[in-house]
């Protein structure tokens, strides 16, 4: 996969229509680049010294001076383009901030937004000090405008002074930052790391005992909590209201195309999730909000577009592109319960919802502690092949197309019959109290064997577990298989309703 980094050479125009959706009809957000001078956003809106910075409008072509905040004017900077201008924050900016301005020769142009100063502190980290860190491990550093450091001073394995730069941070955000230790260049023994921002702080670290990773590797787990079953019928987005999600019990007027439960909207609100597209073309622009259009996340009239921000796109390489949606701190978090989340925009369709996260497998080991189905699950129409489309809450049936669920062999990551199963493997079912019923495994065949079946004839379960039998194993390896030859297991049933379905090697 590689970063989107080209940026266009025009601003291209978004005519927006109508008054149905306020919050994206101001007359200069979206209209021609092609006005004059003027700026239109800039990112980031709150600095410290020295912080990069970038500046959207037009007319920048003859800009030859940038106007901070306290009367600093700075000449240092680079015209990317006629709509891009890249410069660094000056030292000096006031604390209470103010407007930008860019001079040309015969005119200026004010920012609406003020630019805003900040400064970096510290309040704790993942790890207590005296506490072993080992290489590879992930290490929290929590507090306020975390968001500008730009380095991690640690000591490599011959105790010599290494730096581990911003740009290779796990995730960064303002009141939590999360790096990962070097695997094996990390000095063995107790020593304080140094935290550095771009305004020149040196903040002393807690003292840690370090040690080298063991020898393994890392594994990437995806988790799929919404996918488009239907992207043609709900169509890409044109400022319309369609991709919109919620908190489950909470969907208001059942507005939501999806509702999550409690657990997985916490980790929405709370961690990194991934959101995956298709555009239309290369004008589209993703904005992130609330189902009431009050709160934009990355703050208003700051879409996330091939021209802006194009470092948050990332190029799947096969036509689809993802961006990763971390809220941390931004004040959406404070209505989003309420007003529901919505993928708004143009010129795009979403296509999945996900979380991913990398498990370390040390050496001898053979992998994470369990895999959801949904990351080797593909259903299939008879004698078709579609996208997968297992959706929780899951409702197994003996007939209904979205109630036969095929695990297919050779398809998802990883594949299944790769996991090395033996009968000391198996499934676990979590289903919702109350709901009563069976989910049976079925050979491809459909009559060599019955079955394995899972019941809560009672509904006082909340989870079911399923062995996995020696004919399972014959299904998976292929020694028993369907006319297509890559069928591992069907799932089918009645009355359950499944919240999840994890498989244990």
């Amino acid at each position: 996969m590689k970063h989107i980094i080209n940026y266009l050479s025009a601003l291209l125009a978004v005519v927006l229509i109508g008054t149905t959706f306020a919050a994206c009809s101001d007359d200069d957000d979206n209209g021609s680049a092609n006005v004059g001078l003027g700026i239109k956003v800039f990112f980031p809106t709150k600095v410290v010294a020295n912080q990069p910075m970038t500046i959207n409008g037009s007319g920048f072509n003859d800009v030859t001076e940038i106007e901070f905040p306290g009367g600093l004017k700075v000449t240092n900077f680079e015209i990317v383009n006629d709509d891009m201008i890249k410069v660094n924050a000056p030292n000096g900016i006031p604390a209470e901030g103010g407007k930008i301005i860019v001079h040309t020769a015969t005119d200026q142009a004010e920012s609406r937004l003020p630019l805003t100063l900040g400064h970096t502190n510290v309040t704790g980290y993942s790890k207590q000090p005296g506490e072993t860190a080992t290489g590879n491990e992930l290490i929290t550093v929590f507090g306020t405008d975390l968001e500008f450091i730009n380095g991690v001073e640690l000591l490599d394995a011959e105790g010599n002074p290494m730096l581990i730069d911003h740009k290779d941070f796990y995730r960064k955000g303002t009141s939590n930052l999360v790096f990962r230790l070097p695997k094996t260049n990390i000095y063995t023994g107790t020593f304080k790391g140094i935290i550095h921002t771009y305004d020149g702080q040196k903040i002393e670290m807690p003292e840690f005992a370090y040690e080298p990773a063991a020898t393994g590797h890392w594994e990437t787990v995806k988790t799929t909590i919404w996918k488009n079953s239907d992207p043609e019928g709900y169509g890409a987005i044109s400022w319309s209201g369609t991709y919109r999600f919620g908190l489950e019990g909470n969907d208001g007027r059942n507005e939501c195309i999806a509702t999550f439960a409690q657990d997985v909207w916490d980790k929405l609100k709370t961690g990194a999730f991934f959101m995956k597209y298709k555009p239309a073309g290369d004008s589209y622009q993703i904005r992130v909000t609330t189902g009431w259009w009050s709160t934009q996340w990355l703050g208003a009239d700051n879409d996330i577009a091939p021209w802006n921000m194009a470092d948050r796109i990332i190029d799947n390489g096969d036509g689809t592109f993802y961006i990763e949606v971390f809220f941390d701190a931004d004040p959406i978090l404070d209505v989003l319960d309420q007003q529901h989340l919505l993928f708004t925009g143009n010129g795009y369709t979403p296509l999945e919802l996900y979380f991913q996260e990398e498990v370390w497998v040390e050496e001898g080991q053979g992998g994470p502690s369990e895999y959801d189905i949904k990351a080797f699950t593909v259903y299939q129409n008879e004698g078709s092949n579609t996208e997968p489309t297992l959706q929780y809450p899951y409702k197994p049936s003996w007939s209904d197309d979205a109630g036969k669920i095929r695990i297919m062999r050779g398809m998802g990551d990883p594949a299944i019959e790769t996991l090395k199963l033996s009968t000391s493997s198996k499934f676990i079912v979590y289903k919702e109290v109350g709901t009563t019923g069976q989910i049976q495994w079925n050979n491809p065949n459909w009559g060599s064997f019955a079955g394995v079946s899972c019941n809560d004839w009672a509904g006082d379960a909340e989870t079911i577990e399923v062995p996995v039998s020696e004919d399972m194993l014959k299904c998976i390896s292929g020694e028993i298989s369907d006319g297509w030859s890559n069928t591992a297991i069907i799932l089918q049933g009645d009355g359950l309703t499944v919240t999840k379905i994890v498989l244990v090697p």
